[in-house]
């Protein structure tokens, strides 16, 4: 927020400079991002009287005796068509900094020195100067605009510096407002701070005003929808005159970003600056029905605000209208059809409260902010609102641009605008900050801050203001008290429950970690996304309406709608992700991303959501397979010192015939399986892409199982491969888990080919195994190694129907 340091000193003594100011604000909790010197660019301009002026032949230009308060008249060449002999004209000495400007002589390029410099043949030394020249506007000085000199007034004195004459001695503070202070995004609310901080006085804006006895007989003020508009106050003013702003309102305005329009316009933007509150004024010639109602506007009405946009409003939108049409979007901006114009001649001024949420909703949705919005969306309170409605009365009688009527109308819910009594306890306050500041510090403190405190031993008693709805407890107090007292006294101590440790990572952290490492060693990326989905993406899934992945918790505020869902699976991202980098001629490989996932007990929440981390891996590439997928799955269990075991499945997203369970000790944990061809095509995938998703969650009670050494073998092992030939239904961890349980000497077996040809028959299929046999306390004899292959054979005929190839 900008704040011109010649504003803010009309409510407030300051008696520092404004390096040391920009100190004080930090330490009491205000971060200015940037102290500018409005004319820091402007050095050695003064005011310069023409007392000679005579054209030089066949040129524009002038030949310019000035006087510069020295003893020697200056000669200076000028092309300017209104520089003449009595004219008082900024003057750039010889060493002078000034804006230098394009050929338009509108337009700034740069800064420049002046140096003494010839014509035509005749010596100049100086320049007489235009307002462009030294950064000076319409807006922040009468004539500044024009094409040529700018013109002093008759009564600057000669030889003085041109800054304090243009208000180029300014200052502007460029002030971060944190969102729990929307009391002081104004002016006069940094004005409450730094009278606080440099305990002086504090002076309020002049908000008296004489009503006139005339009256808009019969009009009315209605809220329909008090809920997010608490109060609404419209005030008629007559006979008024449209004409331009005085300048020092303009300069104001100017200094703060802002163009002059017309005084009722400025006067609405001045206070929106000055006090924070947006307002907006209506040409009552355009109302019709003789009212204001506020009310939610209607499923698809449409409404043109002053840039000339249209908008189709729901009943989400708040909008004022008069009896026959909306006149405004409550909140953000005013309607095309009442805004103010050349012909007005009688005003309704307007100052409300509206929900916060409800004007930032509005705002994002329709894609339609303004400096009203941005106020409304932090928040704006009833006191500043009934102040702000007295100050623009004050301000119309005060520029003579209209009549104050005693048609006022207040709608509100009865919430009051006096300061509210609170009780606290003085141990409490010092307790939250863990020091002890004197009672007449915490009475100093409050008092600057417009508390009214008493302390009566340990019981401190304050009256709230209206205008600080941020303060609710005791917590808020100490924030005060410390902000001001200074963050220099907190001494550094232990939490009474703190412990040092020697730092490192839970056994979580190593396990994440370890699996992670494990995985980059197989050749996969780290991916992160949004925990954050779109209803479109389950939809991507084929899910069906009871799957409970649709199960899923809705933003209240999203950002858009593709982030409107809480995620409940990590697999529309991984396959978004997959489809982009093969858009972007990546055409193979590996990504796993470790995240949560949000699972809600019930809908709508009425408790936290299980919130478990997942493992999600995507490979994709004319090289990759299902078997590549399970290969990292092997990856994850290896480095959990886990098995897993697999079992066909079906995922309304996955190839039918492609996809399993994950199972650890009787339990599944997650699947893994090839992504459809019909998803694929949707993504414009090149390649194929498979994805897998583990429940870490699930897997974390085998975290930090500590492997047991196995001596290397005395003796040498044996291998042995086994073709078999069984039904295809059969699964490959069906035939591993058999062998294994077969025989104690099994230390691994290993799929190395799967075959179905003209030599099998059409439902049966076979697959070759190497079967690794380990002696323990004797060598294995060849008769030994026969007879646990004939004890396996055996086995997977008896329970899987399996039989050796021949």
């Amino acid at each position: 927020m900008l704040v011109p340091l010649s504003w803010l000193k009309d409510y407030v003594d300051i008696n520092v400079d404004p390096k040391e100011l920009e100190k004080k604000l930090f330490s009491c909790g205000f971060e200015v991002e940037e102290l500018t010197e409005v004319g820091k660019d402007i050095s050695k301009v003064v005011v310069g009287y023409v007392e000679e002026c005579e054209k030089i032949p066949d040129t524009h230009l002038s030949l310019c005796k000035v006087n510069v308060g020295e003893e020697e008249l200056l000669q200076i060449c000028c092309g300017a068509d209104n520089v003449k002999a009595g004219g008082k004209y900024p003057v750039a000495l010889v060493g002078a900094t000034v804006y230098a400007t394009a050929k338009d002589h509108k337009t700034i390029e740069g800064v420049m020195t002046i140096k003494k410099g010839k014509l035509r043949g005749y010596e100049s030394f100086g320049m007489l100067c235009s307002g462009v020249e030294l950064g000076v506007s319409e807006n922040m000085y009468p004539g500044a605009g024009y094409n040529g000199l700018l013109v002093l007034p008759e009564d600057a004195e000669v030889g003085a510096d041109v800054k304090p004459i243009l208000g180029l001695d300014d200052w502007i503070f460029d002030i971060a407002i944190t969102a729990n202070r929307p009391d002081c995004q104004s002016i006069f609310g940094i004005a409450r701070e730094v009278a606080a901080v440099l305990g002086t006085e504090l002076h309020e804006p002049a908000l008296t005003y004489t009503e006139t006895e005339v009256k808009k007989e019969g009009f009315q003020v209605s809220v329909d929808a008090q809920d997010i508009c608490p109060r609404y106050i419209a005030h008629y003013v007559h006979d008024v005159k449209i004409g331009e702003s005085p300048a020092w309102m303009k300069r104001r305005l100017a200094l703060v970003g802002i163009d002059a329009i017309s005084n009722v316009v400025d006067i609405t933007n001045y206070v929106l600056k000055e006090l924070g509150q947006p307002m907006h004024a209506f040409d009552c010639s355009y109302l019709e029905g003789n009212e204001i109602r506020v009310r939610r506007a209607e499923e698809g009405e449409k409404i043109v605000t002053l840039d000339e946009k249209e908008f189709t409003l729901n009943p989400s939108n708040l909008v004022i209208c008069d009896g026959v049409k909306s006149v405004a979007l409550a909140g953000i901006m005013g309607g095309l059809n009442s805004e103010i114009r050349d012909t007005t001649t009688e005003v309704m001024f307007e100052a409300a409260k509206f929900a916060r949420d409800n004007v930032r909703k509005s705002s994002r949705a329709l894609g339609q902010s303004s400096d009203s919005s941005a106020r409304f969306a932090k928040g704006v309170d009833e006191y500043t609102t009934v102040m702000a409605m007295k100050r623009a009365l004050h301000l119309m009688e005060e520029l003579g641009c209209g009549k104050v009527s005693s048609t006022h109308l207040d709608v509100n819910t009865g919430n009051s605008i006096q300061p509210v009594e609170m009780k606290i306890s003085v141990e409490k306050v010092n307790q939250v900050l863990g020091i002890q500041v004197p009672d007449e510090e915490i009475i100093r403190i409050l008092e600057n801050l417009q508390f009214a405190p008493v302390i009566s031993g340990n019981e401190l008693t304050i009256q709230v203001p209206a205008f600080r709805e941020d303060v609710e407890d005791y917590p808020d107090i100490a924030e005060e008290v410390i902000r001001m007292y200074g963050y220099d006294h907190v001494t550094s101590t232990f939490m009474p429950t703190a412990r040092v440790t020697t730092g490192g990572m839970n056994t979580r952290q190593k396990t994440t970690l370890k699996v992670k490492e494990a995985l980059c060693s197989a050749g996969a990326y780290e991916g992160i996304h949004y925990s954050f989905f779109s209803p479109s993406d389950l939809d991507l899934l084929n899910l069906p309406e009871d799957a409970k992945e649709r199960h899923a918790i809705r933003i209240m505020n999203p950002i858009n709608e593709d982030l409107s869902l809480m995620r409940t699976t990590l697999a529309p991202a991984m396959i978004h992700a997959i489809a982009r980098n093969q858009k972007k001629g990546t055409l193979e490989g590996r990504i796993f991303e470790m995240g949560s996932i949000f699972l809600p007990k019930e809908l709508p929440l009425t408790e936290y959501p299980d919130e478990r981390e997942t493992l999600c891996i995507g490979v994709f590439g004319k090289e990759e397979s299902f078997y590549t997928l399970k290969g990292l799955a092997e990856t994850v269990a290896e480095a959990l010192f886990v098995n897993f075991t697999y079992e066909p499945a079906q995922k309304t997203y996955l190839h039918p015939y492609q996809t399993a369970s994950i199972h650890c000790n009787g339990q599944e944990v997650g699947y893994l399986g090839k992504v459809s061809y019909e998803i694929q095509d949707s993504e414009d995938m090149r390649t194929s892409a498979y994805i897998l998703e583990l429940d870490m969650e699930a897997l974390s009670q085998w975290y930090g199982i500590t492997p047991v050494f196995t001596p290397l073998p005395k003796f040498q092992e044996e291998k042995r491969d086994l073709a078999l030939v069984m039904d295809k239904a059969v699964t490959c961890g069906q035939i591993e888990d058999c062998i294994k349980e077969s025989c104690n000497y099994v230390k691994s077996v290993e799929l190395f080919d799967v075959y179905e040809g003209k030599q099998i028959q059409e439902n049966q299929k076979s697959m070759a195994f190497t079967v690794l046999f380990t002696p323990k306390e004797e060598e294995f004899t060849a008769n030994a190694v026969d007879g646990f292959v004939k004890k396996i054979l055996k086995n997977l005929d008896r329970k899987l129907n399996v039989t050796l190839r021949s």
